[in-house]
């Protein structure tokens, strides 16, 4: 190959590379992509595992800001303060935007607002209503516990002066139950933009210096977060009435497992609880748990053993006010506003007291039939099938036309096998083999 041949394929090589180089660079500068996370609904515990997922996401593929839409009546305070405690963490800006129009972001959700970077509404939102609430059986009373209420108002008036916003707004949230609209928030200067669209938020933003840059967000393409599978699913176990919902399925699972062993249901009820604990964050009401278990017990014993039905009240009275106890209203864990908090007590406790009305309706059937004579006529010579085995040592089951009957036998039985009824000795049947005939 001749010099000018091999200078001609240096000079095509040199061209290539740099014309490669320079559109990585436009391409580059042109990659103004905003992430956009979505929290819609209550702040659970695992809320800020997707908020601190999607603030790794942002810094880790270059996006030039996350956008946080809140539309949440509140939720868990330990998150909530959290989540307030990432955002000057990042070098990333993070905009917080009460959206869509006609939502608003209460309690949980105003805290996290005024702690943003960026803080903006769309048009008729509302914002507030962050006084902390007790809810009792007579209604819902405010917090006045000082200790409470000023490390509260302390931490949000910090927030607000952190990014130069109303304090004195910040602290009416909490001390006055202060609510307001996205253009009184705006002349308050507790946010900086009122945009009815995220597309016209950005442009709004756009050359706005914040953390050291100047966001360029005019036409920037929207990407959606999608949590991953396990925080996804996380997500949804860890909603209040979901997670306490969990907990009493299970129990009732449980219930009926011990009384009809062998369909599985025990071990649905065991999954179930164990969901709906790591869906509360474990952190769930001793004496709640305590009730709920002695009500199990005294069902499985009311289920098992023939009685005049004061076992199966009691636990059913036991398992209601378990779970009045588990709804997880209490604060400061959960910061909600009362009637969220009404809410999730009306969606744990209707369905307890309905399941626990039939479940007392089913007792009093099963009395009324231990109490009635028999009407089937006289058992002996009948057959049954071993439902529990018996060995001549150790009685066990039988079912007879439906009925459960504990039995012994001289021979060992096992499960499923026929039985003939020899004799009843008081509530105890007397029980041999069937012996096919031709084969005795």
């Amino acid at each position: 190959m001749n010099f000018q041949n091999r200078l001609f394929i240096s000079l095509l090589f040199f061209l290539t590379l740099t014309t490669i180089l320079l559109s990585s660079a436009a391409g580059a500068q042109e990659n103004r992509d905003v992430l956009v996370l979505e929290i819609s609904g209550a702040i659970t515990p695992v809320t800020d595992d997707i908020v601190a997922d999607a603030i790794a996401i942002t810094e880790n593929e270059g996006y030039e800001a996350l956008v946080i839409t809140l539309n949440t009546p509140g939720g868990g305070l330990d998150e909530t303060l959290r989540i307030t405690e990432m955002i000057p963490q990042t070098n990333i800006p993070v905009i917080g935007y009460v959206y869509p129009e006609s939502t608003q972001a209460w309690s949980a959700g105003t805290l996290i607002l005024i702690s943003t970077d960026v803080a903006a509404m769309a048009p008729f939102t509302v914002i507030g209503s962050a006084q902390p609430v007790s809810v009792t059986p007579s209604g819902s009373e405010p917090v006045t516990d000082t200790k409470i209420v000023n490390a509260l108002v302390e931490r949000a008036t910090e927030n607000a002066r952190m990014h130069g916003r109303n304090e004195t707004a910040a602290r009416e949230f909490i001390t006055e139950n202060l609510n307001l609209n996205s253009e009184v928030a705006l002349e308050y200067g507790v946010i900086e933009y009122v945009a009815p669209s995220i597309e016209d938020l950005l442009e709004q933003i756009d050359g706005l210096e914040v953390k050291g840059r100047t966001l360029e967000t005019a036409g920037a393409e929207i990407v959606y977060y999608e949590a991953p599978l396990r925080l996804g699913f996380m997500n949804i176990v860890s909603n209040p009435i979901v997670s306490s919902l969990l907990l009493l399925l299970g129990v009732y699972a449980v219930i009926l497992g011990i009384s009809n062993p062998g369909f599985g249901a025990e071990v649905f009820g065991v999954v179930a609880i164990v969901l709906g604990l790591i869906g509360t964050g474990f952190d769930v009401n001793i004496g709640a748990i305590f009730l709920i278990l002695v009500g199990i017990a005294l069902l499985a014993l009311e289920l098992q053993s023939p009685g005049v039905g004061v076992f199966g009240i009691a636990g059913m009275i036991c398992i209601v006010a378990g779970s009045v106890l588990l709804a997880p209203t209490d604060f400061p864990r959960n910061y909600s506003p009362a009637e969220f908090q009404r809410t999730i007590i009306a969606s744990i406790v209707t369905p307890t007291i309905i399941v626990g009305l039939f479940l007392l309706f089913a007792m009093y059937k099963v009395l009324e039939v231990r109490k009635r004579k028999p009407q089937f006529g006289e058992i002996i010579g009948d057959t049954a099938i071993v439902h529990k085995p018996i060995t001549p040592d150790q009685t066990g089951y039988v079912i007879h036309r439906g009925e459960y009957w504990k039995a012994r036998s001289a021979e060992p039985l096992e499960k499923g096998e026929k039985v003939v009824i020899l004799e009843k000795d008081n509530v105890i049947l007397v029980v041999e083999k069937l012996r096919e005939a031709g084969n005795q």
